[in-house]
């Protein structure tokens, strides 16, 4: 094992070593949240805007306080991975379905853990320190580290903005008892623009910087696990997992490049995958189309769920066979969004003929709710 000097600088060993594993941004900060972001995730919890996110919830000091987390560690190597887009990241056409930019590839925690575990055997076995390895899995503040280490600012969005690579970074972090000079905080270049909270589609954004996750398009498609309220329905649009219009938006991604880790690039059949080839998916389908994916993570009925509403969002009659065919799918949570996408593609006789014949048999609350509600707004 070599050890370092007490005089040698590890940065720039670290530095290179993680440049060569594929991180292109790398910088350091202490194993320390500042004061304000644990305040803010403290308010947030408070208010419930987190939602169904329990495991934001649970163990709040330890996420507000590396410390607390792990008290022996003095600095956090802060890495950024980019996964800017080789093409615009906007809404696809009505027809097709919006996956977000950072799913279109394979899961970006397979790509990295990997990496990030490579590079902590190195500071490990370099410099004699303990090392943990973390990639949004475990309870760690990483955007307000990545701000202190100098790779970003939170913008408005609540999201990290980078000045070299716009919106388009995904983080990890190595933490270790290694005692490194930490870099300069980042500070906040968004000025008086607010493109960001004037995109959301769902008025999301309370305030500047202030986010109710409830209301928000990726919370809606991925994390929320039953029946998306009707409020939203028709704002999500053909967004049938997550959603990149506050990202998309940023000036910030004029200076952003493409992803260099070729894994992270989309996939042509997630780009803009037909509507009407996703709704033919059955569980074997669902999980082959999305091998790899971080969209297999929410299961077919969920995924069905927003490609559904996707399609009483399209205007498209032809369309309506697949939501017909699907009021037979034994999940009632894709049987009560196939009522609601044929109350949006169906005329008023033909879908109050369709709801008499499924009546008679449909026991599911759910499900009747949507029939009924459906025909009241026609």
């Amino acid at each position: 094992m070599r050890t370092s000097t007490p005089d040698e600088d590890p940065r720039a060993r670290i530095r290179a070593r993680a440049q060569a594993l594929g991180f292109e941004a790398v910088r350091f900060a202490r194993a320390g949240i500042p004061q304000p972001a644990a305040a803010n995730l403290a308010q947030f919890l408070n208010e419930d805007r987190h939602g169904e996110m329990d495991w934001l919830a649970r163990n709040p000091e330890r996420r507000a306080d590396p410390q607390v987390l792990w008290p022996e560690a003095r600095s956090a190597v802060m890495l950024g991975m980019n996964y800017g887009p080789s093409a615009s990241a906007g809404v696809p056409p009505a027809g097709c379905g919006a996956i977000s930019v950072y799913a279109q590839g394979d899961d970006y925690h397979e790509v990295i853990k990997p990496k990030l575990k490579t590079l902590a055997r190195y500071i490990a076995q370099e410099f004699a320190a303990d090392v943990k390895v973390f990639v949004d899995t475990a309870p760690v503040m990483e955007k307000p580290l990545a701000q202190e280490a100098g790779l970003g600012w939170q913008g408005k969005h609540t999201n990290l903005v980078s000045r070299e690579f716009g919106s388009w970074l995904f983080l990890g972090s190595v933490f270790t008892t290694l005692d490194i000079e930490p870099d300069t905080r980042e500070e906040d270049h968004c000025g008086s623009c607010r493109r960001c909270l004037d995109a959301c589609p769902t008025q999301a954004f309370t305030a500047p910087y202030r986010i109710d996750a409830r209301r928000c398009i990726s919370y809606l498609t991925i994390e929320h696990k039953g029946h998306i309220a009707r409020e939203f329905r028709e704002a999500i649009g053909n967004r049938i997992y997550g959603c990149d219009d506050c990202l998309a938006v940023c000036p910030w991604n004029s200076f952003a490049a493409n992803a260099r880790e070729t894994r992270l690039a989309a996939r042509g059949e997630l780009a803009r995958p037909s509507l009407a080839d996703l709704a033919q998916l059955d569980d074997a389908g669902f999980r082959s189309l999305f091998r790899k994916s971080p969209v297999k993570r929410i299961g077919r009925e969920r995924f069905l769920r927003n490609v559904l509403i996707a399609i009483g969002n399209s205007g498209d009659p032809a369309l309506a066979e697949h939501p017909r065919r699907l009021l037979g799918d034994p999940s009632p949570l894709v049987r009560a969004m196939a009522a609601w996408a044929l109350s949006r593609l169906l005329g008023p006789l033909a879908f109050a003929a369709l709801r008499e014949n499924y009546l008679r048999s449909e026991i599911d609350a759910d499900v009747r709710n949507e029939w009924a509600r459906g025909a009241a707004q026609q």
